[in-house]
């Protein structure tokens, strides 16, 4: 398993849904219900006395910085967590009772404590002490601090938006589901965990401090919510200048490093486009890195963040995956706003969030669509030469076009940054969204495509161009390939594009994808980079160590990181004193970011594999059986421990392990395939296929286990029945290579050449270089 596992959402499954991230994120417009503005001991700003070395806490600043102070004040990030107070709690707890499918709460007061009364994790109603308010507006949560340290967000929240927009009323955060005590979702379980879910981006100077020993968190932080020190670093050094000499000779007036600002813009805006005639060049490490920390979907490999850096060398961005983005790159889940933002023509013009957005007090710098009239001419953009609707109070503006919403957490409507053009007709032909249709439900993309050709010709012009090839690439259309390679060495193409182009790459192999890959290992963006040495996974040892070996110097921990990962399996012994140094801090680097994380089930499993390659057999199998302590129906990490099993010849605890997996998860399918391994090896035959056959139709979307079903369908003399299966899972995986083999010896085993033709022809598709193939395929048309 990669790097990625842990700190990449949807990449794996260990890591699918692991990062929701924030459990609220934070918008402009903070509700004025009793918010505190008072600075000081106890309250906002205030220095815990735990905070770590350097950090002075936000009332520090206040003295000399008085209008940001107050800016910040009127912010969701100054009120992103506190403590649960009169002051800071908004919902009902008058003795308001709320349910949802079966399950039931009770919001109350205990003289001053905040309750609530609701099913425990063992299944059983008890009432638990409200210690801290999470986030504000439209919604605000509660977390219940427990014993081990943990604090964990109640699944019922409080809608903070006035009655006449519906609010003012708890609601259920997960209304289409039944949540049991057993599930990972509920409240007690560990995706409902304060500690690593949402902290860091809640709070100042986080330090979540898991004790893997005792299971146990002693989380702590410089400040409860959101700070100066959050966006700035640690002030110390700057305080001390700001009370010293303030001369011009101490580095950034004190400060151990500072966001890179960028060049003078000229956003004149050129009468004849109604934008702005010129760029800016964009330095790295700039603003939007800073508010990336939070506004991006990520994981942590971290705790040392520091403004100035790429968002890689703390920080693990994900790419724009299936289930997390649409083709186009449009928000599909919760992702925030960087991805988006990364893809766009305003962001590669040097446009930063604090062009839009002031950021102290995080408000627009206009009210609605007129912030854009800072660079764009409204009488341009308004008009229905270029909206294709009559200029009215209900005519469209540039945010209901240009930033489609979507609502997450049932009430929080957010808008995407890619700021694309509509392109309906793309939704036509890929099931892509888009905003006409959002707006106009009841008619169809056709028609929205019919329109905008209409008004502005049938050229579709626009700066993402990359929805095609995602497309193709998702199905595992071959076709996709010239256009990923074309995403992945296009320097114009956004870094976060070219990164998920190299990803994708990896399915489609072929020497132009090699050459691609090896181009994007120079690539100037680290996460491009991170993508590239993950694609070198199954090369040949000789080549990883050849092509990988000098990123061990790279500039960003995250590309180190990795690059330690997939060179696991090489031995320290022979190498030069050099790149022993090199590789062996390489190796400490990843097992430290897995420990980091060893709260979680995936962070186990990444370090127990990662161990294993280092021929480390105990410690890999003490992580793989610590992950499942975390979480017993996990179904990838008891097939890793099965696997691990099962080469040191322990056949019988392999067994035991994939069936007290199945037990616990009847459902998985993963660990049933497993077992049927087992058992084939066991010379079990019947019980094997009768394993295989549940884990198909459990999971029939994965192709694997349809080839390896079929195959023992056909070893066993059922060819018909084999025949069937491969047809079906073809029809969902139509270029599957292991299929589409099966298939071909079918097809020519009965003699059928139409059905061989088909086959043979994605497969020299899926392996251009393959020349007996290609032969084949010739021979055939």
């Amino acid at each position: 398993m990669s790097f990625r596992g842990v700190f990449g959402a949807c990449s794996s499954a260990l890591a699918a849904g692991i990062l929701a991230a924030a459990v609220i994120a934070l918008a402009s417009g903070l509700s004025a219900q009793r918010m505190p503005t008072a600075l000081g001991p106890g309250g906002i700003g205030a220095l815990t006395e735990v905070a770590p070395q350097g950090f002075v806490g936000s009332a520090a600043c206040a003295d000399c910085h008085a209008q940001e102070t107050r800016a910040w004040l009127s912010s969701q990030h100054a009120h992103a967590m506190a403590r649960a107070e009169p002051q800071t709690v908004l919902g009902n707890f008058d003795d308001a009772r709320v349910t949802h499918q079966g399950s039931a709460a009770r919001f109350f007061r205990d003289g001053a404590r905040y309750m609530v009364e609701i099913e425990g994790a063992d299944g059983k109603t008890a009432a638990f002490e409200i210690t801290d308010t999470f986030g504000v507006h439209p919604l605000q949560q509660y977390l219940v601090t427990f014993p081990d340290g943990r604090r964990q967000a109640l699944p019922f929240a409080y809608d903070t938006r006035p009655a006449a927009e519906g609010g003012q009323r708890w609601f259920h955060l997960y209304p289409d589901q039944a949540i049991a005590p057993s599930d990972v979702l509920h409240w007690t379980g560990m995706q409902q965990n304060w500690n690593f879910m949402c902290a860091e981006c809640h709070s100042t100077a986080l330090r979540k401090n898991y004790d893997a020993a005792a299971n146990r968190f002693d989380t702590q932080f410089s400040e409860i919510s959101i700070g100066c020190e959050a966006c700035h670093g640690p002030a110390r050094g700057h305080v001390d200048w700001a009370a010293g000499k303030r001369d011009g000779q101490t580095p950034h007036k004190g400060f151990a490093s500072v966001a890179a600002v960028r060049p003078a813009a000229d956003w004149a805006i050129d009468p004849a486009t109604g934008s702005p005639a010129h760029g800016v060049a964009r330095p790295a490490g700039d603003m939007v890195e800073t508010c990336a920390r939070c506004h991006a979907r990520r994981g942590i490999f971290s705790e040392d963040w520091r403004p100035g850096a790429p968002l890689t060398q703390t920080h693990l961005p994900t790419f724009l995956s299936a289930g997390l983005f649409e083709a186009d790159g449009t928000m599909q889940d919760e992702v925030f706003n960087d991805h988006s933002f990364k893809q766009s023509l305003m962001y590669a013009r040097g446009v930063t969030c604090g062009d839009c957005h002031e950021p102290h007090s995080a408000t627009l710098r206009a009210p609605g669509s007129t912030v854009c009239a800072q660079c764009h001419l409204p009488e341009k953009f308004a008009s229905e030469a270029h909206t294709g609707h009559a200029p009215g109070p209900k005519a469209p503006d540039c945010i209901s076009c240009h930033m489609p919403a979507r609502t997450y957490m049932v009430v929080d409507k957010r808008h995407d940054h890619s700021f694309r053009i509509p392109r309906p007709d793309l939704s036509a032909r890929l099931g892509t969204p888009n905003a006409c249709t959002d707006c106009h439900a009841d008619k169809s993309a056709g028609w929205a495509a019919e329109a905008i050709a209409r008004w502005h010709g049938p050229e579709r012009k626009g700066f993402q161009t990359w929805a095609q090839a995602f497309h193709e690439a998702r199905r595992g259309d071959p076709a996709a390939r010239e256009g990923l390679i074309r995403l992945a060495t296009t320097v114009e193409t956004p870094a976060i594009v070219r990164a998920t182009a190299v990803n994708e790459l990896r399915a489609l192999p072929a020497m132009a994808t090699e050459e691609a890959v090896q181009k994007a290992l120079a690539d100037p963006d680290p996460l491009v980079r991170i993508a590239a040495v993950q694609a070198m996974a199954g090369q040949p040892p000789d080549m990883r160590w050849r092509r990988l070996s000098p990123l061990l110097a790279d500039p960003v921990a995250g590309v180190r990181i990795e690059v330690a990962n997939q060179l696991a399996d090489q031995a320290l012994a022979g190498l030069s004193a050099a790149d022993r140094d090199l590789l062996a801090a390489g190796f400490r680097a990843y097992e430290a970011a897995q420990r980091l994380n060893a709260d979680r089930p995936e962070g186990r499993s990444n370090l127990g594999g990662f161990l294993l390659r280092r021929g480390d057999v105990a410690g890999a199998e003490a992580e793989f059986r610590a992950g499942l302590k975390l979480q017993p129906d996990l179904p990838a990490l008891a097939v890793n421990l099965a696997d691990l099993y099962r080469v040191t010849g322990r056949e019988r605890e392999a067994q035991d392990v994939l069936e007290r997996s199945i037990k616990a998860n009847p459902g998985a399918a993963a660990p049933r395939h497993a077992l049927a391994l087992g058992l084939i090896r066991q010379k079990r035959y019947a019980e094997a296929l009768d394993q295989l056959r549940r884990a198909y139709e459990l999971e029939p979307q994965t192709p694997r286990y349809a080839y390896v079903y079929a195959v023992a369908l056909q070893s066993l003399g059922r060819p018909k029945e084999a025949a069937t299966v491969t047809s079906a899972a073809l029809r969902r995986s139509p270029y599957d290579a292991d299929l589409l083999m099966l298939a071909l010896n079918s097809a020519l085993g009965a003699g059928d050449v139409a059905r061989a033709r088909d086959a043979a022809a994605k497969l020299a598709l899926l392996r251009p270089d393959d020349a007996e193939i290609a032969r084949l395929a010739a021979r055939l048309r």
